[in-house]
């Protein structure tokens, strides 16, 4: 079976937003609200383990306990309310800094969409954002052109549990009427090549500064980025490249590799999914 579409991530794969775009919008958020917060490269790296932008907010809240002042959640109620307005606020200052152009596609990202639809393959994003989140970067990172070519979106929203669950990798082979196997990934993190394992999707992780030390070994191939003509990829793990860059026929015999694999998609996409934990809710000292 030959490779029909090729589905992306997007945040750390399409484009660096989580540092060049959510980390700085969430600090000026913070600034903007008189909260003395900041969160550093180094803790954001921790609290992109929890996935999706208001559950890392309660998240953070819960269980790193940050002194907010007269702005601390007493129940339940106050602390969604807290994060509604953090995330609201974050969102506004996120969608400002991709129309500033300060958050571009990662390398090869362009050429690989476009020798794919050259090819007639077809192009799918799948993603934990919301579709409010995704809708500036498809506008200003991807830009007019480039986003028509896409041709399903699946986002987390939809979904009862986002990555690295399976959910949303099915929702997208379900509206694309395609298995697994048809399909090759691209991810940047642990979390997402989780959930495109667990849905029998092949995936090639790019990695990025926020998941250069996470597991990749179930993924077919891991690189520095997809690369360019006169900025080659460094392979990490996987074959060599030649030419020293991702390219089409890259995912071709990754999908023909694949496609001798047993199971199917079918299984994979009616597994259920494990439960974050719940907060015990035990008051306790601010420590952040």
């Amino acid at each position: 079976m030959s490779l029909r579409a090729v589905l992306f991530d997007v945040d750390g794969t399409l484009a660096d937003t989580e540092a060049l775009g959510h980390r700085p919008a969430y600090n000026h958020a913070f600034r903007k609200l008189g909260l003395d917060l900041r969160w550093d490269a180094e803790l954001y790296r921790e609290l992109l383990k929890q996935p999706g932008g208001r559950e890392r907010l309660k998240h953070f809240v819960q269980h790193y306990r940050p002194c907010l002042g007269d702005q601390q959640p007493r129940t339940e109620a106050e602390l969604d309310a807290w994060v509604a307005k953090v995330h609201a606020l974050k969102s506004h200052y996120f969608r400002q800094r991709m129309r500033q152009g300060e958050v571009p596609l990662r390398p090869g990202i362009a050429r690989l969409m476009r020798e794919a639809r050259i090819q007639g393959l077809r192009l799918a994003i799948v993603t934990n954002a919301s579709l409010k989140t995704l809708k500036p970067v498809l506008q200003y990172s991807m830009g007019p052109e480039l986003s028509a070519e896409i041709e399903v979106i699946a986002s987390g929203e939809e979904v009862t549990h986002k990555k690295p669950a399976a959910d949303v990798y099915c929702l997208a082979l379900r509206r694309l009427g395609l298995s697994a196997r048809d399909c090759v990934a691209l991810e940047d993190s642990e979390m997402g090549l989780r959930a495109a394992t667990a849905a029998g999707v092949a995936a090639i992780v790019t990695i990025n500064s926020d998941t250069v030390d996470q597991n990749f070994s179930s993924a077919a191939l891991v690189v520095s980025s997809l690369g360019e003509p006169g900025a080659p990829a460094r392979v990490l793990r996987g074959g060599a490249l030649t030419p020293p860059w991702v390219t089409l026929k890259t995912l071709q015999d990754i999908a023909a590799q694949r496609a001798g694999a047993e199971g199917g998609a079918g299984d994979a996409c009616a597994s259920a999914s494990s439960p974050l934990l719940a907060h015990s809710g035990e008051a306790t000292p601010c420590r952040f």
